[in-house]
């Protein structure tokens, strides 16, 4: 889930120690295969592809895992062609809610998608409905390093902001033409991310009251579940006291 950071990188912990890496593996290696069969093989060439890769090496997806993914995006073996399917709507509290997917089925997706929202208390949209509610961003998330050093070298390579929301883990935002020029020049500099994605960022969030908050981490967690869903964005936030009482 993007779009709200604090409980993203809670989750980053929460899933490894889940060990869901087998459905996370699946969710990478349909989007390793789209973005080679989209933009082809060559990773200097080939943004997506480039994401793709180091998302699954961020999740310490085998090489050769990596590798086949790519083949078989790029024609070299048989497999599913995937296709790109956005869902917007609202959910618990009138959070606005961006679902992406990857899917062979778009009748199965739908249906699915739709049964998520109106189980928890949302509702599916029209095309285009919240998303100019969020701006495309590159984030990179890192813990366990100083907050003056990661801004000095963030800002110099040309980051937006770092912002953090509790002195422990730090987000670089970026603008998406820069996201891998900064992630290079971060890595150079010494500072590995526990996260780093293409996302889209909401401009506000909605302060979730606790019955709201666990129907909509519900809501989501329904949706991340699902194979075909690759990323879900939601404006919303929760109350730290809260958010203690639901982890």
């Amino acid at each position: 889930m993007a779009g709200h950071s604090k409980w993203a990188n809670i989750k980053i912990r929460k899933g490894a120690q889940d060990a869901k890496r087998g459905k996370i593996f699946t969710k990478l290696i349909r989007e390793i295969t789209t973005a080679a069969r989209m933009g082809g093989s060559d990773l200097s060439a080939n943004a997506r592809l480039r994401g793709a890769v180091l998302a699954g090496r961020t999740q310490n997806m085998p090489k050769d895992t990596i590798e086949r993914a790519i083949k078989r995006g790029a024609g070299g073996l048989d497999g599913a062609n995937y296709e790109e399917a956005r869902y917007e709507g609202y959910g618990p509290g009138g959070v606005a809610v961006i679902v992406e997917t990857l899917t062979d089925n778009y009748n199965r997706t739908v249906a699915d998608v739709r049964h998520a929202f109106t189980k928890y208390g949302g509702n599916m949209g029209t095309s285009g409905c919240v998303a100019y509610l969020f701006d495309n961003k590159g984030e990179m998330s890192f813990e366990n390093c100083s907050e003056d050093a990661l801004m000095e070298a963030a800002l110099e390579a040309g980051a937006e902001d770092v912002v953090s929301d509790d002195g422990t883990t730090f987000e670089v935002i970026t603008a998406p033409d820069r996201f891998q020029a900064v992630q290079e020049a971060l890595a150079q500099a010494g500072f590995t991310p526990i996260r780093a994605e293409l996302t889209m960022r909401p401009q506000n969030t909605i302060t979730l009251d606790e019955r709201q908050a666990l129907s909509m981490l519900k809501m989501i967690d329904m949706l991340e579940d699902n194979d075909d869903v690759q990323k879900v964005y939601a404006n919303f936030d929760i109350p730290d006291d809260i958010l203690e009482r639901l982890e």
